[in-house]
C-alpha cells in the first residue's frame, strides 16, 4: 500500500463566510500540480460550514460524497432528494446520481 503524508498546514484554505474549507488535492480555485487526487480518490475537504448555512441543491454525478461529522449536525441533500441530518460520529456515503 502508498502512503502519502500531507501535514495539516500544506493544505489550502478558503474562506466563504458562511463556509472554510481546507483542500488536500486541487480543488475548486486552488491548482497544485503536485496535488491532483490519489487513485481514484479526487478530493478531501475538511469542510466548516456555519450554523443554518451550506450548499445549495447539487448533482453528484460520477462521484461519491461520504460526509463525516466530527461535531454538530448536517442535512445532507442531493438533487433527486435523497439526504438526511446526520449526527456527529455518523458517517454518510452517498452514490452517484444516474446518467
Amino acid at each position: 500500500m502508498k502512503t502519502v503524508y500531507h501535514a495539516a498546514y500544506t493544505r489550502a484554505e478558503a474562506h466563504h463566510g458562511w463556509l472554510h474549507s481546507r483542500h488536500t488535492f486541487s480543488f475548486a480555485g486552488y491548482h497544485n500540480p503536485q496535488r491532483m487526487n490519489f487513485g481514484a480518490l479526487r478530493v478531501i475537504n475538511d469542510d466548516h460550514v456555519a450554523a443554518g448555512m451550506g450548499f445549495g441543491t447539487h448533482p453528484h454525478h460520477n462521484m461519491e460524497i461520504i460526509s463525516i461529522p466530527l461535531s454538530g449536525d448536517l442535512a445532507h441533500r442531493d438533487s433527486m432528494g435523497n439526504g438526511c441530518v446526520i449526527r456527529s460520529g455518523d458517517i454518510q456515503v452517498m452514490s452517484p446520481e444516474p446518467a
